[in-house]
């Protein structure tokens, strides 16, 4: 069976990172359509939006330098969204996975919640697709082969998986020669950052991002990460929390 990918990402049609995404799934022998956000999308987590023309979703034809045997289309949407309307068979057969990336700057901990990037994948989860979503650490990374050779070992690991899930990953934005490794991460507490109000005045509210990584617990991915390896944290999208007692209601049913 020929396997149908969907590339990704929240970076928009025009990153490196979608494109090298794009050949690491060509070069798996999948079936491959890339389909992005005409702009950047970052911090749209799974929202299902659209800009609309005459009723009509703005889909555009694109070409990506070096990725021949792909679709390519500019979306006017959120990753999420895109996710959403490729599972229903907006471009052609419904992928079997979703990859995702590779986004600039790390995606870790619970601040993966706020990700475009991941939000294309936990909403393809939630169609019971396999899902990838991969990051380079940095603001301005330079380090893509080492992404690539990852995203390459992270989608093998993801297509020997039987059950659909989502693997994050995230890569430190080093050479292929000082990469430490692979391995399995929990989340950290929130992430690379952590969104603090610095004041609240008449008719506003002001923030500040300051950097958490003095505080990174031993296992985690940021913690990981920032020591020089790349993490893989397998992901649910949604979970219930069976072990919450909700007094008066765990044994009636509402309304009777």
């Amino acid at each position: 069976m020929t396997i149908t990918a969907l590339v990704t990402n929240d970076d928009g049609i025009a990153s490196e990172g979608l494109r090298r995404l794009a050949l690491v799934a060509l070069t798996a022998g999948l079936r491959t359509v890339v389909a992005a956000p005409r702009e950047e999308a970052s911090g749209s987590s799974a929202a299902l939006t659209a800009q609309q023309a005459d009723g009509r979703i703005v889909v555009e034809r694109r070409d990506l330098e070096g990725v021949d045997g792909a679709d390519v289309y500019a979306v006017a949407g959120t990753p999420g969204f895109i996710a959403l309307i490729a599972s229903r068979g907006a471009f052609g057969a419904a992928p079997h996975v979703v990859l995702s990336g590779i986004n600039r700057g790390a995606n870790t901990g619970n601040a993966i919640l706020h990700s475009g990037t991941v939000g294309a994948t936990l909403t393809a989860r939630t169609h019971d697709c396999k899902a990838l979503a991969i990051s380079l650490a940095g603001a301005d990374p330079v380090n893509w082969a080492t992404a690539e050779r990852v995203a390459r070992e992270a989608l093998a690991l993801l297509l020997g998986i039987e059950r659909p899930v989502v693997l994050n990953v995230n890569v430190p934005d080093v050479s292929p020669e000082q990469l430490r490794g692979i391995r399995r991460a929990t989340l950290s507490a929130f992430g690379a950052v952590q969104t603090t109000i610095t004041e609240i005045g008449h008719g506003y509210v002001k923030i500040g991002v300051s950097d958490s990584n003095a505080e990174h617990e031993p296992g985690t991915d940021a913690a990981l990460l920032a020591a020089g390896f790349a993490t893989i944290t397998p992901l649910e999208p949604i979970c219930e929390q069976h072990a919450v007692a909700l007094p008066g209601l765990d044994a009636h049913a509402i309304g009777v």
